[in-house]
């Protein structure tokens, strides 16, 4: 992507390891800005290749004060670019521009309070001098002495230094996160230091990188043929759209439809890829091949590998049918690279799928055509809207993978996946004759592995137990349950044991997920 990123203005994120640094990307993205997240270790590198307008160092599990502590690359201080530092990000900064972080104090991890000691361009239109506001805090060290040039601009009850600011240099930091919801001015602070203190005027749009991501398609591929490993879901739809409109007839994409897929899920990827979009499509009926070597199989992981195998065993297979295709296409996320490239782990390369498992194996011997590769979940919804998708395609929940394998607890059966596809068909049906489809992220029913005893009518049933989940959530990291009311979810589970057979009780799952838990992609 260098000539894409030559033409933008950017921000660089210095990723210590929290793990909520997506989001300060995304936050930073929501203001037309390109950003790119890259490990504390790479950032020097990445700094002077990428010429940033601004940087943001992000939170992160270390202490300053160990041996080996990441820390930031000094050159980032003496560029005169504007910098901010969230969480451990301040404690780095005010560790290596002279002040003091001390440890042993109390831990505060969980929402707070900041009182507002001194006006700052951070706070305009956002916050005032003397109110008290929420933050989400977590930490363990904190800033006891402020370097040169620093003053302090709020306080909490264990953190009194807790916003600080060089503002000649153009250098603030938070003890606390800005980039989760639990810190609810957070995107507007954010925003001001992209917009305000650092003057960008946010010139990245979906429309722009659409344009850009096809000359660099083009530019890429030349005359070659592409395959495109084609899930159905929305990531690998949208890099096939998009490739396609790039080189035409030259993309093949390969559609296996493994057995795990939605009721009528594998119909509607062939009318709209094969009939609306006309792109050539080979459609692989492989639900036999998939479904014997589940057989009996219970244990969750080991039905991940299974799949991911034989799914890279089928898509190859038909991959040397096609011939002459030394590309392939995959809807690769930046998430995904993140995660590749952390500090923690190394390069990685996955063939996109919605059961997310498998490699490219080299024998292979294709290059990869990654269009999406920049972008977060949201932004390729957006980018399938640009190319035109159907919104009732783009805008579907994420579909936890693999396929309905993952929805299966217990060993897979035929009529266990029959049962399970038509109770998450009414469930989604009632939703969105209900009006609440786009007010809930994701929502799905599963099969339990359980039968239970009950009386329907004058008959006494052994069978099914169908549990259904529905959840909310505004940034994919953190999601509590949606509160139904009690009324719909009757419905929906009279309307379940009356017309699917094999079942006598639903549930309704109220579980949870703590702030930074992901479980949904």
């Amino acid at each position: 992507m260098a000539e894409q990123k030559g033409l933008h203005e950017k921000v660089l994120i210095v990723d210590f390891g929290s793990q909520v640094t997506q989001l300060i990307a995304r936050r930073v993205r929501e203001e037309g800005v390109y950003s790119e997240i890259v490990p504390f270790s790479k950032a020097e590198e990445a700094f002077r290749a990428m010429r940033p307008k601004a940087v943001i160092l992000s939170g992160g599990p270390a202490s300053v004060l160990d041996a080996d502590a990441p820390l930031a690359p000094t050159a980032i201080f003496a560029a005169g670019v504007p910098v901010l530092g969230i969480c451990y990000g301040e404690q780095a900064m005010a560790h290596q521009l002279g002040g003091r972080v001390e440890g042993g104090h109390h831990r505060e991890f969980g929402r707070a309070e900041v009182t507002i000691t001194e006006n700052s361009p951070l706070f305009e239109n956002v916050w005032s001098k003397g109110e008290k506001y929420p933050v989400w805090m977590s930490h363990g060290d904190r800033v006891t002495g402020l370097p040169d040039g620093f003053r302090v601009l709020g306080t909490s009850p264990n953190a009194p230094i807790a916003i600080i600011a060089d503002e000649k240099r153009r250098f603030y930091a938070t003890q606390f996160h800005l980039e989760v919801v639990h810190t609810p001015h957070g995107a507007a602070l954010l925003r001001n230091f992209v917009r305000r203190i650092a003057g960008l005027k946010g010139d990245w749009t979906m429309r722009a990188f659409k344009e850009e991501a096809i000359e660099r398609i083009r530019a890429q591929v030349g005359k070659g043929r592409v395959i495109c490993g084609l899930s159905g879901g929305v990531d690998s739809s949208v890099a096939a759209v998009l490739v396609h409109e790039a080189i035409g007839d030259q993309l093949t994409c390969v559609f296996v439809d493994h057995g795990l897929l939605r009721l009528g899920e594998a119909q509607k990827v062939v009318a709209l890829f094969r009939g609306h979009y006309n792109i050539p499509l080979v459609h692989v009926e492989a639900a036999d091949r998939f479904l014997g070597a589940l057989a009996g199989v219970d244990d969750p992981e080991a039905k991940r590998k299974i799949i991911g195998k034989l799914f890279i065993d089928v898509f190859e297979e038909e991959a040397k049918k096609v011939g002459g295709a030394e590309f392939l296409a995959q809807g690769t996320l930046y998430p995904d690279v993140i995660e590749s490239v952390s500090f923690t782990g190394g390069p990685s390369v996955t063939i996109k799928s919605h059961h997310n498992v498998g490699g490219l194996p080299e024998r292979m011997q294709m290059k990869l055509v990654e269009p999406l590769r920049e972008l977060f979940k949201d932004e390729v919804r957006a980018l399938g809207r640009e190319l035109g998708l159907p919104d009732a395609f783009v805008g579907r929940h994420p579909f936890p993978g693999p396929g309905l394998a993952i929805r299966c607890p217990g060993a897979i059966t035929r009529e266990k996946l029959d049962i399970l596809r038509l109770a998450d068909e009414i469930y989604i049906e009632e939703i969105r004759r209900a009006g609440l489809y786009d007010d809930i992220w994701q929502a799905f029913a599963v099969i339990l592995p359980v039968k239970t005893v009950g009386v329907m009518g004058d008959h006494r049933t052994y069978e099914y137990v169908v549990g259904l989940r529905a959840v909310s959530s505004t940034d994919g990291m953190t999601a509590d349950f949606y509160a139904f009311e009690m009324r719909f979810i009757g419905h929906v589970a009279t309307r379940i044991i009356n017309e699917v057979k094999g079942v006598n009780r639903v549930v309704y799952d109220v579980t949870s997920k703590p702030p930074g838990t992901i479980e949904w992609e």
